[in-house]
């Protein structure tokens, strides 16, 4: 039995291993209570990987075939279970998840390990596009949870309140680097940096 290896461990094998953990299924009924949990939205989910997914789980031995049927012209249905080996694997997967914080670099992140490169008022500029943008994404988490709570319960969307509750925090320290760079408590020189950089003698 293979094992699937860290690089395969992506969000899809785990929403397929959490989904079929709560009873065997086929790939329609998966899509379909990922697009009504919202899942799709907030786990970056790409259709066309689902059945990658299950592929390399069943290869894996995580997941089992349970049975195949058609109805009149569709394509055929394949039922999926979860094995116990990868009960267990979900399970210690899920755990090592929520309790070990990992170092994410994301694409702000980045951009902001080289703020040097834009001019202060480029970057003023800049930052409050990404405000009024954080605001409007955090007013539409709000609304979600507000709709879709009632309907499906606070659990289902406990990640949403976490996804609101990180964009509340960045929206709140981006709000307060604007007011330093406007006050000049942080200002630098983009092109005297470039130029100290290219007057420093280049290693043979």
């Amino acid at each position: 039995m293979s094992q699937v290896s860290p690089r395969r461990r992506n969000l899809w094998s785990l929403t397929v291993l959490c989904l079929l953990r709560l009873r065997p299924m086929h790939p329609y009924e998966m899509q379909r209570l990922i697009h009504d949990w919202h899942k799709d939205d907030f786990l970056n989910l790409k259709r066309g990987s689902l059945y990658h997914a299950i592929e390399q789980l069943r290869r894996a031995g995580w997941i089992d075939p349970v049975e195949t049927s058609r109805e009149g012209r569709r394509p055929e249905k394949t039922v999926y279970r979860l094995t116990e080996v990868g009960e267990r694997e979900v399970l210690q997967w899920l755990r090592q998840l929520l309790a070990k914080p990992l170092r994410e670099p994301t694409k702000f992140f980045a951009a902001l390990s080289f703020l040097s490169q834009l001019p202060p008022e480029g970057v003023v500029e800049q930052l409050e596009e990404r405000v009024g943008l954080l605001e409007s994404e955090i007013a539409e988490l709000r609304m979600v949870l507000k709709t879709m709570v009632p309907k499906i319960g606070r659990l289902v969307l406990v990640e949403v309140e976490y996804v609101r509750a990180m964009r509340q925090a960045e929206l709140t320290w981006v709000k307060s680097l604007l007011e330093d760079l406007r006050t000049g408590r942080l200002t630098w020189d983009a092109e005297k940096i470039r130029r100290s950089f290219a007057a420093i003698p280049q290693p043979d």
